[in-house]
């Protein structure tokens, strides 16, 4: 295929990113989109990459598999071992690949996740350079508070959104900031560079919403039934491997109040509470970014996740249809 061709397919074909927050049925939504569209499903999810970490991510594999037995293909889930360093410059490099390969067979990509930093980043086009991790630095701030690394990074000027959600994505965030400030070029991982070097997709952008109240049931349901799937055992095999305990904890939620439990710190009662509090606080933080996506620019059109899902579909399906005939 030549590139004026391709340029001209990707033209006509818009990659439908689909949004929302953990347990909010996300997955088995993109899938019922692809089958009709024909499409491929790109997980956005930073720690989907990992292999044998299933459970705790969510993967939810089966989903990928309709009744009658038809496979809808994804793509960027398990593709690296647990504990290897893998971050945003990485995941887009991945993403661009699948993404080309998609277009090129004539398919529509699904980009579907709730990691809102992979998200826009895909959407946005930007090209983005890695920045060297700072073994001193992280280790001057891996006693600090999650707050703490909040209050250090208001010193720093981001001109762009960083990711700053969790302790190990601040900490990140003030690697970057730290060595922005040094060298005075943002050529770092999370950084974006100038808008020349833009090249955005055409897009479509659904937010499955849920009511606060039903998003907390749907969050204790899950948790419930992954622990009933064995989650924890998955999380001891981990560590059984070899992973380093550093390494699970930096992945946060389910993992880092397992592996706490596992290590004696925590009572598996204090874990499971804590792990649903957390997983609330971070599905409100999801939100915030969508809806924070709305504000710097991006089109989004959102979905009532209460509607009974065929007519969810057929919504969706419209806007998409509708979006082909006018451009």
């Amino acid at each position: 295929m030549t590139q004026d061709n391709k340029a001209n397919q990707q033209a006509d074909l818009p990659i439908i990113a689909l949004v929302g927050t953990t347990a909010s049925g996300k997955t088995s939504f993109a899938v019922q989109l692809a089958h009709a569209l024909g499409g491929e499903i790109i997980s956005a999810d930073s720690r989907q990459v990992y292999r044998r970490m299933d459970i705790g991510t969510g993967k939810d594999l089966k989903e990928y598999i309709l009744k009658d037995g038809v496979s809808v293909p994804y793509h960027l889930i398990d593709i690296e071992e647990p504990g290897n360093y893998f971050n945003l410059y990485a995941w887009l490099d991945a993403f661009r690949k699948a993404y080309d390969e998609i277009v090129d067979r004539g398919r529509y990509p699904i980009l579907c996740g709730g990691t809102g930093l992979y998200i826009e980043s895909a959407l946005d086009g930007r090209r983005l350079s890695p920045v060297p991790q700072n073994s001193e630095l992280r280790k001057e701030l891996e006693n600090l508070s999650h707050r703490d690394l909040l209050a250090l990074l208001r010193r720093y000027h981001l001109p762009i959104q960083v990711d700053r959600s969790s302790h190990r994505r601040a900490v990140r965030a003030l690697e970057i900031a730290q060595y922005y400030a040094k060298h005075g070029n943002p050529i770092e991982q999370d950084f974006f560079l100038d808008d020349t070097s833009v090249n955005r997709l055409p897009y479509l952008l659904f937010m499955l919403e849920w009511p606060i109240e039903e998003r907390r049931k749907r969050i204790a349901i899950r948790l419930e039934q992954r622990i009933n799937e064995g989650m924890i055992e998955e999380v001891a095999n981990l560590l059984e491997e070899g992973v380093p305990k550093e390494v699970l904890l930096s992945y946060g939620l389910e993992y880092r109040f397992i592996t706490l439990y596992l290590l004696g710190e925590l009572t598996r009662e204090e874990a499971i509470m804590k792990l649903e509090i957390a997983i609330r606080q971070f599905a409100k933080r999801q939100m915030t970014w969508f809806r924070g996506m709305q504000r710097r620019g991006f089109a989004l059109h959102k979905l009532d996740a209460l509607l009974p899902q065929e007519q969810l579909l057929q919504e969706a399906l419209s806007t998409i249809y509708n979006y082909m005939h006018c451009s």
